[in-house]
């Protein structure tokens, strides 16, 4: 492996001089915490020797080894904090040797050829970006789950040993939408940051950075706004040293992986930019929905590759597309691509929907081919029932055909036709059903609050709006209709969601058609489509 002298041939000395103004910025935190004390020495040693006798000098000496007794030993308890703080650690699936050795040996062959340390661990997170995290700093471990085994958590192992070189974190979609050779290109110039990483005066910079960071997280937690203050202060003087040193770190790690397949890094960076599309489309139209409803899809790397597919497909994003999908899949360097699928999935499910981090009777998986019955026909039923819901608090008649238990279609068509859209009834509907999914999310939070963090990381989508949510709920009530009523079927398109089947082929004229009704209170167009499809507005539907 590469010793300093070859690390700082590659751009580093721009990125060290930084990491040297940082670590200056900490000398000079010491050198304040410590002005006090010297000078009280100073002071002491004058006195007994003779050189400061009579008044004021007995009381400004003993005022002065009062106050560096207090910001010797502030000093000390706001140093320890930023050594013993744990910085928090990105949550991923850890991958053993074992369970991926050809992943393994393709990192170390990239480390090899360009002279860098290897990762000292590899693991997944459920989203489309790669990088180096030092883990020296914090104790790993999984709740609920042995060491070593796959999870939704971190697991203890070489990569926690000090002096250790950084993990490797790399987007799980990407191994399963990119080939190896693709993938070996985009791991290249994250793979070369080990050798900056390994710099001293880098990692010690990254360090006390990083103790920073978290001395501001411990004192607003705790209330300690004489830890925290300091903190926030020192970060300041720091913030444009340490961004010009990871500029810096990166610009040498680019440079060194310049000769490590370039020429495919283009054509690499733009499967990149396809996958983050293809797996943004995936967990807001397909994976939420199942979220909200308690279940969560299992193989949602699996379910990009089909995504992207049919992206591919109907915007001809690429030519000789059928020909790059015949190439090894990066999944390949997987012993266990099934289970470690399942795993990034779940973790995905609580990092962007605050889902418990374990499996249990009201949160479990779902396969793709169940989807369409387990998760579209019952989204569509609840939703149907919260909006009867609605109108029964509303008062609103169920109609002599409904009977006292049979909720229609032909019940929200007079209902938001009679007042029309943009009448007040409309508005009444749709703040009801706000109320009512509000108290749901509530319960359901608290729910899992007992079981989980319960809070997403990063929440995938904003509230919706009232009239959004009529729509909605109006466009489910259509379909469980048509199910019922006309032979149609729930359905499963990878990019949009949830679908309307009739005869197999989509139905996607509904939506123009139900937001005639919501925002103008005009039937008509929805009635026509109704009938063209054989739907049966007066029948009653079943509800979950």
């Amino acid at each position: 492996m590469s010793g300093t002298g070859s690390i700082m041939e590659v751009g580093v000395p721009s990125a060290r001089s930084r990491a040297l103004a940082v670590l200056r910025v900490r000398s000079r935190a010491l050198a304040v915490v410590l002005l006090p004390a010297a000078l009280a020495v100073v002071l002491v040693a004058a006195r007994m020797t003779g050189r400061l006798a009579g008044d004021p000098w007995p009381a400004v000496t003993f005022a002065v080894c009062v106050v560096a007794a207090l910001v010797l030993l502030v000093g000390g308890i706001f140093a320890a904090v930023v050594l013993r703080a744990r910085p928090a650690v990105t949550p991923t699936v850890p991958l053993s040797e074992a369970s991926a050795p050809d992943l393994y040996r393709l990192v170390r062959d990239l480390a090899d050829r360009m002279d860098v340390p290897a990762p000292s661990a590899i693991a997944l997170t459920p989203d489309c970006d790669s990088w180096l995290e030092d883990r020296t700093h914090a104790a790993h471990r999984r709740a609920g789950s042995p060491d070593g085994e796959l999870g939704g958590g971190i697991s203890a192992g070489p990569e926690s040993e000090p002096g250790a070189a950084p993990v490797l974190v790399i987007g799980s979609p990407f191994l399963w939408w990119m080939r190896v050779a693709e993938l070996r290109a985009v791991l290249a110039p994250v793979v070369a940051g080990t050798g900056p990483s390994a710099h001293p005066d880098i990692a010690d910079a990254r360090g006390f950075i990083r103790g920073l960071d978290a001395a501001v997280d411990v004192g607003n937690g705790r209330g300690l706004s004489w830890i925290a203050g300091p903190a926030r202060l020192l970060l300041r003087l720091c913030r444009v040293d340490a961004a010009e040193m990871e500029r810096g770190v990166a610009a040498a790690a680019s440079e060194r992986a310049q000769s490590v397949d370039y020429g495919l890094r283009i054509v690499a960076q733009e499967q990149v930019g396809l996958a983050y599309a293809g797996w943004d489309r995936l967990l807001t139209r397909v994976a939420l929905p199942a979220w909200r409803m308690g279940r969560w899809p299992a193989r949602l790397d699996a379910g990009v590759v089909s995504a992207l597919t049919e992206l591919s497909r109907r915007d001809r994003l690429a030519e000789g597309f059928t020909s790059r999908l015949g190439e090894r899949p990066a999944c390949d360097l997987l012993e266990q691509p099934g289970v470690i699928d399942e795993a990034a999935s779940l973790l995905a499910a609580r990092l962007f929907h605050g889902g418990p981090a374990e499996a249990g009777p009201d949160w479990s998986p779902v396969d793709w081919a169940a989807y369409p019955e387990e998760v579209v026909d019952r989204k569509w039923r609840a939703e149907a029932a919260r909006l009867h819901a609605a109108l029964d608090a509303l008062a609103v008649p169920a109609g002599p055909a409904a009977g006292p238990l049979g909720p229609t279609l032909e019940r929200v068509l007079g209902y938001l036709a009679d007042p029309g859209g943009e009448g007040a009834a409309g508005e009444a509907l749709a703040g009801r059903l706000s109320g009512d999914l509000a108290r749901e999310e509530r319960s359901a939070g608290s729910g899992k609050a007992r079981t989980s963090d319960a809070v997403p990381l990063v929440p995938l989508q904003a509230p919706r709006s009232g009239r959004d949510l009529l729509a909605d709920h109006v466009t489910a009530m259509v379909c469980c209709a048509a199910v019922d009523s006309a032979g149609a079927a729930p359905g499963l398109d990878w990019l949009d969601g949830p679908i309307l089947l009739l005869s197999g082929q989509r139905r996607s004229d509904l939506a123009p058609r139900v937001l005639s009704l919501v925002e103008d209170g005009d039937p008509e167009p929805l009635r026509d489509w109704l009938a063209e499809v054989g739907v049966r507005p007066e029948k009653p539907v079943r509800l979950v």
